[in-house]
């Protein structure tokens, strides 16, 4: 069973930096696209970042000069570093694995709250 779990996420000041890191078990994910989502409170859940197997990325136009995914196939963990962090990226941040095969991300984290006081 695919399982992922997140860690790395805390209280931060404004203009701070965190690092969240997503190990995925029962998968081995080098094919598979993974994926870094966030939700506000009160707010829909929202695409922060994307690690495409190919080794490209992409980002979500609010995070992108600020925020960088990676990934470590061998330790089968993704990772985003969140630099010049903003009271408004205080969310729970969410990974997520769109294994081959599948239409879009199936597999979820439990989510991980990053918190940016001002």
């Amino acid at each position: 069973q695919v399982q992922l779990v997140e860690s790395g996420g805390g209280l931060v000041q404004a203009g701070g930096s965190l690092r969240l890191s997503c190990l995925v078990s029962g998968r081995t994910f080098r094919r598979d696209h993974m994926g870094w989502f966030r939700q506000a409170p009160g707010k829909e859940r929202m695409f922060v970042a994307q690690s495409w197997s190919s080794g490209s990325t992409s980002y979500a136009s609010d995070v992108k000069g600020r925020f960088t995914i990676s990934r470590d196939n061998a330790a089968n963990t993704v990772y985003l570093q969140m630099n010049s962090l903003k009271p408004e990226d205080t969310a729970i941040y969410y990974c997520a694995i769109w294994r081959v095969g599948s239409n879009n991300y199936d597999y979820w984290g439990q989510g991980t709250q990053v918190t940016v006081s001002s």
